[in-house]
């Protein structure tokens, strides 16, 4: 229908049309079938972020759309997923307090970023770019990726406080001292809600929308027995005055982090100003006052954090108010004779802005706005900006690999045509669209796009009516999840990324090279240490990669060649073949360039040194795919070279490309045209032609009896 190549280029979607009534229905029935499993997931992913949970469904909705409409799969889901939601949080947990304003001003600011990344990355023609990172990298990643998303729910599991430090492990070991405080009703309801959705799994019907029933049922349940139990308290209510006063201490430095954290904004400010005045002496000042500020900073929310570790471990009792009187909180068995509580026993969740918010049973997910994502302009700081730009060039590239990933495993089984560079425009306009209506970085999904393709999915409007749905769900369900208890997001993520922990894989991944399961295993560990800046552990393995191929292009294989008795050539060392008395074999497999000429030019030397009465050294050139000015210098050398010694190079089967570079430079006519043959066969046939060289019993020369006709080169 439409077929101007611009237009398709501009609106890829125009190539659904015609759609008829047929497949229309069948994306129907997609789109609804990938919501319901898609809706209690977005909720759970968003917790992982580090966001209120209605902020997964605002990224189900309009980058879903967009990366469906401006994509070049039909089939693939873009959404929340655990791992991009993980590193947002990883991201920005340095810079805000996760669930505040500014963290989530920070999270629209990333995705913005993200998809900036891949739209200039699509429209350049740059998708060959994500090969840079390897496949034992993101393997590496993804298994340490997957434990540390693991771990980061044990809290909500359990009903244990977290730990927020520079340290994703030092975190996990001051929760592990949490344990003795388990809230038993929270374990409970974690059991359930695994057992449910695992025994829903197993039953044919419901094994689909397993997520979805669980979550109604676990709903239900925490509404019924009123699993929720929250309250606030004041200062004053505390009867303990030790205790009190430190709730006061932890106040009071609340209170000057944020002051000095807002003085701290005005002179980055003044440091830009006094740049562009040229006032070094003004802006080393201001530098100083900066380091001091930072340091009281770090000093406070060091001590806070101590605090706040004694309180989370201590249990409170509550009188019942006695008329307009505040209820008094007392410690667990403190409470004095005659005193009535309420029956509940409660704990600090946190403190915030001079008010106690105290927590007597389990989390749940509470308020939801009701209301599709309204307009919002990410923080456009440039001190954010430059913050959050490495994460975000990272964050891009993995989301990339794994949406380009699943892409091209549903076209091979529906015979589509996948656009790699129009699959990041789709992801990059899918991430700018979103992060103007409240949307954190989205991606490819896995789970979604496999739902999308064995429910009939053929074009994108799957995904269209994929975000309606969830559209529906804010508009008028929202009220509805006020009482699903975390605990049940928590075991959803946990199931979710269990397929992302991959021993056999690494394994795997070993045997078929050991350097690239070093690197798999170093990129593994490198990202657990360094949790929650896991961009730096991918970092690590990237770089790691690209040395260790350029480490083994500096000295690629280089074999001396010998003939077994079938007639066919191989590696002489490796075969325990003689050598030849006429003439020296040797066979580059790489690249000529500047990082390996030397390597070349010794095994080159060593070789006519280890075989001196041969009179011929012949070059076999067919595994060198491409040669530098380094290259050819030092192939002119050594031609110079022996020659001078009276030994005579001849090169077989160079590739164009060589010989291209070699008539360019004058190379090939200092050589001879006569010592360049197409095959090693011809060449070693022109050497014993030659009358002075006899050559009958010479372990080289191919019987007469065998046909002229076997020219491959083996190992």
């Amino acid at each position: 229908m439409f077929t101007h190549p611009l237009l398709l280029r501009l609106f890829p979607f125009l190539t659904w049309f015609p759609v008829n009534s047929f497949i229309l229905r069948g994306d129907l029935i997609a789109g609804i079938t990938g919501a319901l499993v898609l809706v209690p997931k977005a909720m759970a992913y968003a917790q992982l972020s580090g966001l209120p949970v209605y902020f997964g469904l605002y990224v189900a909705l309009v980058p879903a759309i967009l990366g469906a409409l401006w994509g070049s799969s039909r089939q693939l889901a873009t959404g929340p997923v655990a791992i991009v939601s993980l590193m947002t949080a990883a991201a920005i947990t340095p810079f805000a307090v996760p669930f505040s304003e500014e963290f989530i001003g920070l999270a629209l600011l990333l995705a913005l970023m993200v998809g900036i990344i891949q739209f200039a990355l699509g429209a350049l023609k740059l998708g060959t770019i994500v090969n840079f990172v390897s496949h034992p990298v993101i393997l590496g990643f993804m298994n340490a990726a997957a434990i540390i998303i693991a771990l980061s729910q044990l809290d909500m599991l359990l009903g244990i406080p977290k730990g927020r430090s520079d340290s994703f492990l030092k975190d996990i070991w001051e929760m592990a001292t949490y344990l003795p405080m388990t809230h038993l009703p929270t374990l409970a309801m974690s059991a359930f809600a695994l057992v449910l959705m695992l025994g829903l799994k197993k039953i044919k019907v419901l094994s689909k929308p397993s997520v979805l029933v669980a979550v109604v049922i676990t709903t239900l349940v925490s509404y019924a027995i009123g699993f929720e139990q929250k309250s606030k308290a004041e200062v004053e209510d505390i009867e303990d005055p030790s205790i009190q006063s430190l709730v006061i201490g932890y106040i009071n430095a609340d209170d000057n982090i944020r002051d000095l954290s807002a003085i701290l904004t005005t002179k980055s400010s003044e440091v830009r100003v006094l740049g562009k005045e040229k006032d070094i002496a003004g802006i080393a000042e201001v530098d100083h006052q900066i380091d001091l500020m930072r340091l009281a900073v770090s000093n406070l929310e060091r001590e806070n954090k101590l605090r706040m570790q004694t309180l989370r471990k201590l249990h409170f009792e509550r009188a019942k108010p006695q008329g307009n009187e505040a209820a008094a909180l007392y410690l667990v068995g403190k409470v004095p004779a005659g005193v009535e509580t309420d029956g509940h026993q409660w704990h600090v969740k946190k403190i915030e802005k001079g008010s106690i918010a105290l927590m007597g049973g389990g989390d749940v997910v509470g308020n939801i706005p009701a209301g599709l994502p309204s307009f919002r302009l990410p923080p456009l700081g440039i001190d954010a900006i430059m913050s959050l730009l490495s994460a975000a060039l990272i964050i891009a590239l993995v989301a990339f690999m794994e949406s380009i990933s699943m892409a091209k495993a549903m076209a091979a089984k529906t015979k589509d045509k996948i656009d790699p560079n129009q699959e990041l425009i789709g992801q990059g306009l899918a991430n700018i669209g979103g992060a103007f209506f409240q949307s954190y970085p989205a991606c490819g999904s896995f789970t979604g796009s496999a739902i999308n393709l064995q429910a009939g999915a053929k074009t994108g409007f799957a995904m269209v009516f994929n975000g309606l749905f969830v559209a529906v769900t804010l508009l008028f369900l929202t009220s509805f999840l006020y009482h699903l208890p975390k605990a049940v997001l928590a075991v959803i993520i946990l199931l979710a990324v269990t397929s992302l922990i991959t021993p056999d894989a690494l394994k795997h991944t070993w045997k078929a090279s050991r350097a690239d399961g070093i690197v798999a295993l170093i990129t593994f560990f490198a990202t657990l240490i360094a949790a929650p800046h896991l961009d730096k552990g991918i970092m690590i393995g990237a770089v790691l990669a690209i040395v260790l191929h350029l480490y083994n292009t500096m000295k690629p294989r280089v074999a001396i060649l010998g003939r077994l008795p079938d007639g066919s050539l191989h590696d002489a060392k490796g075969h325990d073949l003689p050598p030849s008395k006429i003439v020296t074999v040797i066979r580059f497999d790489g690249r000529l360039y500047f990082a390996n000429v030397s390597y070349f030019e010794d095994a080159v030397l060593t070789a006519v040194a280890d075989n001196p009465e041969a009179p011929y050294v012949l070059i076999v050139g067919d595994g060198i795919n491409d040669m530098d000015a380094s290259g050819e210098e030092v192939i002119h050398h050594l031609v110079e070279r022996l020659n001078g010694n009276g030994i005579v190079v001849l090169f077989a089967g160079m590739k164009k490309q060589v010989i291209d570079v070699m008539r360019a430079t004058g190379l090939y006519e200092m050589i001879g045209a006569r010592r360049f043959f197409s095959s090693a066969e011809l060449a070693l046939d022109a050497i014993y032609s030659r009358a002075e060289y006899d050559g009958e019993d010479d372990p080289l020369r191919l019987p007469e009896k065998m046909p002229v006709l076997v020219t491959k080169l083996h190992d």
